[in-house]
């Protein structure tokens, strides 16, 4: 697991894009490693904005992100993406830093946990779920958009195509590149009751509307988002 940064340090990464009316992306690639990272930014009904996995950006980008509302919430989506969690705090004081229970103590030895996902003050536009079957290690964003529904994971699910090169290779190997799967670490680390995690991944499939899931690793799933997930599920 990287130390967590004491200060704003920006690595490469790609755009600010807008991907709905009311939700962002942008990718980084992890420093020293074959891996990019994904930060989601969805805007409650109130302009209130809820940060998913907070990725220190260069200021054009922040300066975006601040001219949409007004930074409210830090989810730092497990124990493991904490990177940037205490820089974010540092930097907006007011952010108010939500996780998983079960993932609280992990978090906590960054940054002060504020909520956790069960006590998150969702609405009609942005909401949080904790992952049944996760040892309540992670969670699940549901954000919605003119009938439309995305959902955010973390580490439970990754869509990682193959990488070149050894490093690649060896990603392969331990089972985590290739399309939408639950990897080998996943099922280590996080799966602990895989009857309710896939009961969960089925529900969210049902979700009305779901028009793409995004991960915290790579690619997000635009083609056919449900099948994606009921398909991953039956792996279980």
């Amino acid at each position: 697991m990287a130390k967590a940064l004491s200060s704003w340090k920006v690595f490469p990464h790609g755009p600010f894009e807008q991907i709905d009316a009311n939700l962002w992306r942008v990718e980084q690639k992890m420093p020293k490693m074959p891996l990019w990272r994904v930060m989601a930014v969805a805007r409650m009904t109130d302009g209130r904005l809820v940060i998913h996995n907070g990725i220190a950006l260069d200021d054009p980008s922040m300066k975006a992100i601040e001219a949409l509302g007004d930074p409210a919430f830090l989810l730092v989506p497990n124990g493991y993406h904490r990177l940037d969690a205490r820089i974010y705090k540092d930097r907006y004081p007011n952010l108010r830093v939500v996780a998983p229970r079960g993932s609280r103590a992990k978090v906590e030895e960054v940054v002060p946990v504020d909520l956790t996902y069960e006590q998150f003050p969702g609405d009609e536009s942005v909401r949080l779920e904790t992952l049944e079957g996760t040892g309540e290690q992670e969670g699940v964003v549901i954000v919605c958009s003119g009938g439309k529904t995305s959902v955010i994971l973390n580490d439970v699910v990754f869509n990682m195509p193959h990488q070149p090169g050894f490093e690649g290779l060896i990603i392969k190997l331990i089972g985590s590149s290739g399309g939408p799967k639950i990897t080998r670490i996943a099922r280590l680390l996080l799966v602990k009751n895989s009857r309710a995690f896939r009961a969960h991944l089925e529900r969210l499939a049902a979700l009305p509307g779901l028009n793409r899931v995004l991960v915290s690793h790579h690619e997000t799933i635009t083609h056919d988002p449900a099948g994606a997930l009921r398909r991953v599920a039956a792996t279980l």
